[in-house]
């Protein structure tokens, strides 16, 4: 018998998190005959991943929890059970499937905005109950697939490595400096602004880093995507027979993979793919933009990163136009058009995982970005991450639809 957790953050997004439970969440459940087994507003960071890690320990069967947060909550509560071995009832039995009813009370809740994609006719309170809705009229769930990425310290240390968990977002180079910025910003500029306060402050950077990208188990080689086919083809240099694997050099000004969304916010829609051309199993799609392929980029000086830093804008406005970034490409002089078959400005990859070797004097290249969690790369080390699904559909993670 399945059983089922209430859980909200009552500090994310505008703070409205407990109203919005009191008034329609809870309400909702109980008019439906609901059994709720516990109700948790969370306190303190870590709260949800241990008050569900306990919960499971003591109790039997699948578990269904309806959580009102934004995308961090969720990761955190993934990332836990992920690092944690259960004790108690769960000690010696498989792992249990469970489900979550999501309701997006963060700044940007890029998974719930990618599987209910909004419109301007909807009702705000109504939208938010979409996923609840959903597990209240029927089963169906969709799973999600998780970017595990490995920390690993230099050869010559003898550590274990760190583990990461994603159910949206694993990236490094400017994304994660945005990332690691905008914390500081949290008090001062609340809501989505702060991220755009922090790109600011980043854009001009450049990242340098050594990075190998991996097959798909589906394809047995790394895709890129064709804006002139409109689709996904075989890497030219990612050969299924001989060596799928491809080397990407850098220096790079962004690098970020997701899974399970197509966008980050509800309108910056940085892998449009992910929605409109489905993975065949477990896939990460990455967006990279390196500046060296503008032929105007000659040499790497602070004038030159400075130039550049309006094209990575562009990259970044086009996001907000319905994924358009992937359309663009490189005139002969540098300048970024639609037209053409010059160099894309944005490499679109499908691929199983991927290596980031952080070049050991660039600290900035050493950040992770997980959900949100800035992780440091130890000097010398390198982050592999890798796209994993449920082996079926009675383990795993899965959002109501």
């Amino acid at each position: 018998m399945s059983t089922t957790l209430v859980i909200y953050n009552p500090i994310c997004g505008d703070r409205k998190a407990k109203q919005l439970f009191d008034d329609h969440v809870i309400p909702l459940l109980q008019q439906n005959n609901k059994t709720i087994d516990k109700v948790l507003s969370t306190e303190h960071p870590g709260h949800a991943g241990s008050f569900v890690v306990e919960y499971l320990e003591a109790a039997e069967g699948p578990l269904t929890i309806v959580l009102g947060s934004g995308d961090g909550t969720l990761h955190e509560i993934i990332e836990t059970l992920n690092n944690t071995p259960l004790k108690g009832l769960r000690a010696s039995t498989p792992p249990t499937k469970i489900s979550f009813a999501l309701v997006p009370c963060g700044t940007a809740n890029a998974l719930y905005a990618s599987l209910f994609p909004s419109s301007a006719q909807d009702d705000p309170a109504q939208y938010k109950l979409k996923s609840v809705q959903a597990f209240l009229g029927s089963p169906n769930t969709v799973p999600l697939t998780l970017a595990i990425t490995t920390l690993s310290s230099a050869p010559h240390v003898r550590k274990p490595p760190q583990v990461a968990v994603s159910a949206v977002v694993a990236s490094t180079a400017l994304h994660a400096s945005i990332l690691h910025d905008s914390e500081t910003l949290r008090a001062s500029t609340p809501g989505i602004e702060r991220f755009k306060v922090a790109a600011a402050q980043n854009i001009t950077r450049w990242y340098h880093a050594y990075v190998k990208l991996f097959p798909t188990q589906s394809a047995g080689v790394v895709e890129l995507f064709d804006p002139a086919a409109g689709r996904f083809v075989p890497h030219p240099q990612s050969a299924e027979d001989d060596d799928p694997i491809i080397d990407v050099g850098g220096p790079f000004a962004y690098f970020l993979s997701t899974v399970n969304v197509d966008r980050l916010e509800s309108a910056f829609r940085i892998s449009p793919r992910a929605s409109e051309e489905p993975a065949d199993g477990p896939a990460l799609d990455v967006v990279v933009v390196r500046p060296f392929r503008d032929p105007s980029c000659l040499m790497d000086s602070e004038e030159t990163r400075a130039a550049y830093a309006s094209k990575v804008g562009a990259v970044m406005g086009a996001a907000y136009q319905d994924g358009a970034h992937t359309q663009l490409r490189y005139a002969a002089d540098g300048s970024i058009t639609t037209e053409g078959d010059g160099e894309t400005v944005v490499e679109y990859y499908r691929c199983g995982g991927w290596e980031w070797e952080p070049d050991e004097i660039d600290e900035r290249a050493h950040f992770l970005c997980a959900d949100g969690d800035i992780h440091q790369i130890e000097k010398l080390g390198k982050a592999t991450c890798t796209a994993a699904a449920p082996v079926d559909d009675k383990a795993g993670f899965a959002v109501f639809v």
